[in-house]
Formats: C-alpha cells, sequence, structure tokens
C-alpha cells in the first residue's frame, strides 16, 4: 500500500467504513469459531483503526513478510531486533509510527492489516498458537506493533521518549498512539501527559477508544474518569471529543498544525457497534465466550447478517 496521505487526497472514508465493517465481521467469525475473542474491542474501534491505516498515518508500504514469521526469541546478542513495526513501512525521519497501547486489541489490530493489504490472510490462522508472533496479547515482535506496551497505561510513556528522541534527530514524523479509555485509570498515564506537555512534544497524536468499558465491566461503576476530556485539557494537552465511528471526524485532528502541544482526540465509541446482540451482554463485554448454544446462535445470526 502506498503512503497514506488520504487528508488531502480523494474521498477515501467510504473505504474506510466499508474496512471497518470487514474488520467486525472478521472478528466475530473469529470468536465464533474460537468460542471466545474481543469482539466489543472491534465493534468500538474498527472506524478508529480503519481510518488511521486509510486516511490518517503517513507511512509507507509494509516490508514485512505478508505471512508473519515464527517467534525467534527475544532480541539478544547475535540476534537482530525484529519488531512488527515493518507492517507499518520502513522508518524513515518524515513518516509517522504507530504504537498500539490497548496490547489486548492486537487482533483487531491484525485483521485491519489484512483488510488493508498489509498482512496475509494466513497470518490470522496463526493467532495464540505456540510458537507464532501472531500473539493473542501483542508484543513487539507481534505484526503492527513496535514495542511491548506491558501492563495497560504504559505506552504512552515509552513513546515520549521516542518522540523526544526523534525531535533531537530532526525528524518531522508524528508519533500516533492509540489507547484505550481504560489506561486513565492509571497513574502513569497522567505522568506521562504531564511529561509530554512539559517537553512540548506536539508531534504525539493520540486517539483513545472511549467504549466506556474495561475488563470489570462499566467504567463508572469501576472507577469513573470522566469529566475525560477536561480532565486532559487540565494538563495543558489540546483535546477534542468526536464520533469514533465518523472516518471524516477522526481525521480532521490530525491535520491540525502543530502548536506546541501534544493532541488527544477522545473518539467515543460503541462497544456494541453492528452487533446489537451484544447489549444484552452489559455490563460484561470485555472478553465474549458462550455460555449457551443459544448465544453462539445470537451471535451466528449477527454474522449472517453482515453477509
Amino acid at each position: 500500500m502506498s503512503q497514506a496521505t488520504g487528508l488531502s487526497g480523494p474521498d477515501w472514508t467510504p473505504e474506510a467504513r466499508r474496512i471497518a465493517t470487514a474488520i467486525r465481521r472478521r472478528v466475530l467469525e473469529h470468536t465464533l469459531t474460537h468460542n471466545g475473542g474481543y469482539l466489543s474491542q472491534a465493534c468500538s474501534a474498527a472506524e478508529l483503526l480503519a481510518s488511521l491505516y486509510t486516511g490518517i498515518l503517513r507511512i509507507g508500504p509494509s516490508v514485512a513478510p505478508p505471512v508473519p514469521p515464527p517467534f525467534e526469541g527475544v532480541p539478544g546478542k547475535g540476534r537482530p531486533t525484529l519488531t512488527g513495526q515493518a507492517y507499518n513501512g520502513a522508518p524513515a525521519p518524515d513518516r509517522d509510527r504507530f504504537f498500539l497501547s490497548p496490547v489486548h486489541y492486537a487482533l483487531v489490530l491484525y485483521t485491519a492489516l489484512v483488510e488493508v493489504g498489509r498482512m496475509a490472510e494466513e497470518g490470522l490462522a496463526q493467532f495464540n498458537r505456540d510458537g507464532s508472533t501472531v500473539e493473542m496479547i501483542g508484543a513487539e515482535h507481534s505484526p503492527g506493533h513496535e514495542l511491548t506496551a506491558g501492563s495497560l497505561g504504559q505506552c504512552l510513556s515509552q513513546v515520549g521518549g521516542i518522540a523526544l528522541a526523534r525531535r533531537l534527530r530532526g525528524d518531522t514524523g508524528r508519533c500516533v498512539v492509540f489507547m484505550s479509555d481504560g489506561e486513565f485509570q492509571s497513574g502513569q498515564t497522567w505522568e506521562a501527559l504531564q511529561a509530554l506537555v512539559w517537553h512540548r512534544l506536539d508531534s504525539v497524536l493520540v486517539y483513545v477508544d472511549a467504549n466506556r468499558q474495561q475488563c470489570d465491566g462499566a467504567m463508572a461503576d469501576v472507577m469513573d474518569i470522566e469529566p475525560l476530556g477536561r480532565r486532559i485539557e487540565g494538563f495543558g494537552v489540546r483535546v477534542v471529543e468526536v464520533d469514533g465511528h465518523d472516518p471524516a471526524a477522526l481525521a480532521e485532528p490530525a491535520s491540525w498544525a502543530p502548536d506546541g502541544r501534544p493532541t488527544v482526540v477522545i473518539a467515543r465509541t460503541d462497544p456494541a457497534k453492528d452487533i446489537p446482540a451484544l447489549d444484552r451482554r452489559r455490563p460484561k463485554l470485555h472478553y465474549v465466550r458462550f455460555k449457551n448454544e443459544a448465544e453462539r446462535e445470537e451471535l451466528a445470526a449477527a454474522l449472517r447478517a453482515f453477509e
């Protein structure tokens, strides 16, 4: 795929919407086949990832094998540092670098890579298998990942260091981060924001999948973080809240000129988008497994509705 600069080119949003629907369908199919999957994350983040890869990220074509190679061991002496970043193109000073912070979204990212032609469909067959780099919880060697984000809330700190190093080196490309709203329940996230503002790292662009859900239930019931926008803005960050299912709205902040502040886009999303059957599972949506055949058939019917 050529470098994605859709913001100034032809209207790319219909293609982004098509890809988003394909992401949901493919992750739903995986969930049915394997009796489990991070399905609500696909529902909430599909337009976000589709928009990033179709019209927002300024990256080159993939330079990675279409079918991911097996895991060769952690980086060390005599072993090159292999990362999944190659699926996002060869690094260059003027290109963006993309970072997935909530690495349990890995299946959704892999599916997006398949749908935009950066990874072969056969790669998904390796998902969560022994010896595979297509890990259930993505790491630095997994397709589309550049670093191990660790527990939730650690990625933004790492990206701050990378962005500072890039500025010292004279790079003009951005560091684009995908986060979940659950990560704002972690103190390290707020420390990272403070550092980004202090160092005036306006090359950092953060997209937050604000689906109001986390592993233990609804965000508001576990630890409410609202009003999230005003809280982030209080640190000196440039903040905008948008409809996370509207590609054009997602892309608009990416066109803003740098002004000395990092930018955070809060994408308000629905974790049951296009799969209404998930609504009956609220507030437990983090990982979908089937309790009985009736539940399986209900989601099988949802899959047929995509066709």
